[in-house]
């Protein structure tokens, strides 16, 4: 387990926790900060270990959260996790490097909110399984059967570390990628894509999208043509890290319309996965 700082560093070391079980800044930030405002307001005689204490509460409340708005969300829709920039994390915030990888949130929905809880405190924080149980009040193994579960369902633990090399090489691959499509070469565009992609886009319900989701290279490449020649064309694109993944902002003049994240094989340089977020709420924390 992590040892923690002072109390001025509480909130962002909580901050991953909450955050990668919720998908949300805002409701992350909600749940670090009403756990740290009971804890300062509340007797704290009793309590052995501070450190442990407040990482359950943040986690705990996270879980009701979660699990509060799933019951609230309108299953027809895609539900994409607010992205949070990465690019400078080293630099700005140490604990950022905690965040999971864009594409491991998306496919975490798969998971039950406890699920996600012991698959992240196991996989991105080291936790044992005795850490666990402590954490959640659950047996060493339910924990484990929990975590055997949660791999079940997804097909990959995350995006590995990347040399400066393949950041470059990544950062290419994405120039071609618009140029191909300002160019409007479909067929080269869709030999840049994995045959079987898959591309998402939310909006919130607050901004109208030309389709949800979209699989197959044929098709994603027509969709991407399509909404970029309508809606982004003369956007300002700015390329950037999410969630430890490439992704490029767009802005129209000086407002952020867009976040796309991209999930790639840099080993045959496809593009396995878009994710476009163009919900206004999950797009203001990355507004410059």
């Amino acid at each position: 387990m992590r040892n923690f700082g002072t109390m001025e560093d509480y909130p962002k070391i909580l901050f991953p926790y909450a955050y990668n079980i919720l998908g949300s800044v805002e409701d992350a930030r909600d749940a670090v900060q009403e756990v740290l405002s009971n804890h300062l307001a509340a007797e704290r005689e009793g309590i052995v270990n501070e450190k442990n204490y407040l990482i359950r509460s943040v986690i705990n409340l996270a879980i009701s959260t979660k699990n509060r708005n799933k019951r609230i969300a309108r299953p027809s829709e895609v539900w994409l996790p607010e992205p949070v920039a990465t690019d400078d994390a080293a630099d700005r915030n140490l604990y950022l490097k905690d965040i999971l990888s864009y594409s491991l949130l998306v496919l975490m929905e798969k998971l039950n909110a406890t699920e996600r809880a012991v698959f992240i405190l196991k996989e991105s924080f080291d936790y044992s399984h005795q850490e666990i149980a402590e954490v959640l009040s659950i047996t060493e193994e339910h924990s484990r059967k929990l975590l055997s579960r949660s791999k079940s369902k997804l097909f990959k633990p995350g995006a590995a570390a990347r040399t400066q090399e393949q950041h470059a090489q990544t950062a290419a691959l994405l120039e071609n990628y618009i140029s191909t499509i300002r160019q409007r070469d479909i067929h080269k565009l869709e030999h840049m894509l994995a045959d079987d992609i898959v591309l998402f886009a939310d909006g919130g319900g607050k901004v109208k999208v030309v389709a949800s989701s979209c699989t197959g290279a044929a098709a994603v490449a027509q969709l991407v043509l399509l909404a970029f020649h309508t809606y982004q064309s003369k956007s300002r694109i700015l390329f950037t890290w999410i969630n430890h993944q490439p992704a490029f902002l767009y802005y129209n003049k000086d407002k952020l319309v867009a976040c796309q994240v991209f999930d790639i094989a840099l080993a045959d340089s496809k593009i396995l996965q878009i994710n476009s977020i163009l919900d206004p709420e999950k797009l203001k924390n990355l507004q410059d």
